[in-house]
């Protein structure tokens, strides 16, 4: 059995297409196989507050592509999910009917539906329960931002301060300050509290600071070290002499200030990096659902 998960991202479009594993009465996945088409969507709906016509073209062409890949893994079961690009755009909610059109069951969803998915990848597996812990996610369009202590969800937010909207010159200062601020106010309380980051981003980060090997925590004084390194780079010296992708190699340096503020303002010793993002966290949604299902139709028997 396979599920998928489509994540509409301001920077990038993903399918995960993943196994299900049953072991008694434990369900898991395994992920088979990934694809990400970049499209950055992020630079029209920040921009211009629409998806250019190009574009819009460009993502239903890819939605209908997903939908052949879906049908030849043969997956049972499927969410996709759209996010801070396609929330401002002013033509998303029509887009969303041409992609419904084209085979593709979509929905936008907010900030605090994204930070609740991304949540649901099982982060907890990460947390100790004498420890307090920032979950910081950074996209193209917006940060999600949760706060664990004892393990369970103290507070989370979402906040538009994202990796395409730098560079667009769209992120507002005000917004920077009341992010600094949520954190300082959520966290203060804690003695010591440690980061659990997300994103293809920080991901890339953790490769490179731990030269590809298996990955360890980051600590502030290491990611400062990286982002001047990689700053020192230009945009094109980033692509053919470090060998970043085209479309990491800009967007890793606005990441990088993300999470150096957020590691400032909270007083984060350091960031752990699992590699788990919306796609995970909407497989690990499917397979609840299912068994939610499955529950309540023993109890109608």
């Amino acid at each position: 059995m396979r599920y998928a998960a489509i994540d509409i991202g301001s920077n990038a479009v993903r399918l995960l297409i993943a196994d299900i594993i049953r072991n008694d009465d434990v369900i898991s996945f395994k992920k088979n196989t990934l694809v990400r088409v970049p499209l950055r969507l992020g630079d029209d709906a920040f921009i211009d507050r629409r998806i250019s016509e190009p574009k819009a073209e460009d993502l239903v062409k890819t939605m209908a592509a997903f939908r052949n890949l879906m049908d030849v893994y043969k997956v049972s079961k499927y969410m996709a999910c759209a996010t801070s690009a396609m929330r401002e755009a002013v033509n998303g909610a029509s887009l969303l009917d041409v992609i419904n059109g084209a085979g593709i069951d979509l929905k936008i969803i907010d900030g605090r539906e994204e930070a609740r998915i991304i949540y649901n990848s099982r982060i907890e597996q990460h947390l100790n329960n004498n420890k307090a812990y920032l979950y910081i996610d950074v996209g193209g369009g917006s940060t999600e931002l949760s706060v664990f202590a004892d393990s369970k969800l103290v507070a989370s937010a979402s906040f538009n301060v994202g990796t395409i909207r730098i560079l667009d010159n769209q992120d507002r200062e005000e917004t920077w300050d009341e992010m600094r601020t949520w954190v300082k106010t959520h966290t203060k309380e804690f003695k010591a509290v440690y980061g659990i980051g997300t994103g293809g981003n920080i991901n890339k980060l953790s490769r490179l600071a731990n030269n590809n090997k298996e990955d360890k925590p980051i600590s502030f004084t290491k990611l400062k070290s990286l982002y001047q390194y990689l700053n020192s780079f230009s945009l094109k010296d980033r692509i053919n002499v470090l060998g970043l992708n085209h479309d990491r190699a800009d967007v890793i340096i606005p990441a990088c200030e993300i999470f150096l503020t957020l590691m400032k303002a909270g007083r984060l010793r350091q960031i752990i990096v699992p590699r788990v993002g919306l796609a995970d966290g909407i497989i690990q949604t499917l397979i609840d659902n299912s068994v939610t299902e499955s529950l309540e139709e023993k109890k109608l028997e």
